[in-house]
């Protein structure tokens, strides 16, 4: 067996900003290519050109990327910064989507996308566990990201959100945090949650307890 060769990299410098493209946690969403303009442009080389945009413009699209495969790093050494509140977006048949002040168990620290923007793996079947790798649409995984439950709510939004794994068991959520379906309905706010990603719980987002039975493996 052939040792796993590491994902691709790479960065783009600019005068004002480097771009960084870390291509494990990337899952071609293409926000970044269908921006408007000339800072990313598909089968030009390099695709990713800093220098065609404005730096407003940088920091606009590449926060777009809902993955975190893509960051900036700014020559006045300004920094991304979280967004107020934090959120979980369980998509149609997809990843759960976070956006917030994120540690999330298993991210490399050379990868400072994942500070504020994750897409995280609820199908079970990502080789990239507990970040998504787009099994899900090869494994016919289907959930249309509903939620019935609405949580116990928070005193105040923001703040840390810590994600950690429970082994061979769900993500377990410790911060304020507000879910969102789907179709963009906020439902469900609260502080903590155990959220499913072994694909099987009958009650998802939320686990179950369907992960025993189903013989789910992962760190």
């Amino acid at each position: 067996m052939k040792d796993e060769q590491p994902p691709k990299t790479a960065e783009y410098l600019g005068t004002d900003a480097t771009i960084a493209w870390h291509g494990g946690l990337c899952i071609h969403i293409g926000e970044c290519g269908r921006a408007t303009g000339d800072l990313f442009v598909s089968g030009r080389k390099p695709w990713c050109q800093p220098d065609a945009s404005t730096l407003e413009e940088v920091v606009d699209v590449v926060q777009r990327c809902p993955t975190g495969a893509l960051s900036f790093s700014r020559r006045d050494g300004v920094q991304e910064q979280p967004p107020a509140e934090n959120v979980v977006v369980v998509s149609n048949n997809g990843p759960l989507y976070l956006r917030g002040d994120l540690q999330v168990d298993g991210a490399d620290a050379t990868m400072p996308g994942l500070r504020t923007r994750a897409a995280l793996c609820r199908c079970g079947a990502s080789s990239r566990k507990p970040f998504c790798d787009g099994s899900h649409e090869r494994s016919g995984f289907v959930d249309r990201g509903a939620i019935g439950d609405a949580g116990k709510g928070f005193d105040a939004s923001g703040g840390p959100l810590q994600v950690k794994r429970a082994t061979d068991g769900p993500l377990l959520l410790s911060g304020n945090v507000a879910l969102v379906t789907a179709a963009g309905r906020v439902a469900w706010r609260g502080s903590k949650c155990a959220l499913c990603r072994c694909g099987k719980s009958a009650k998802k987002p939320f686990c179950d307890g369907s992960h025993k039975a189903a013989g789910f493996v992962a760190e």
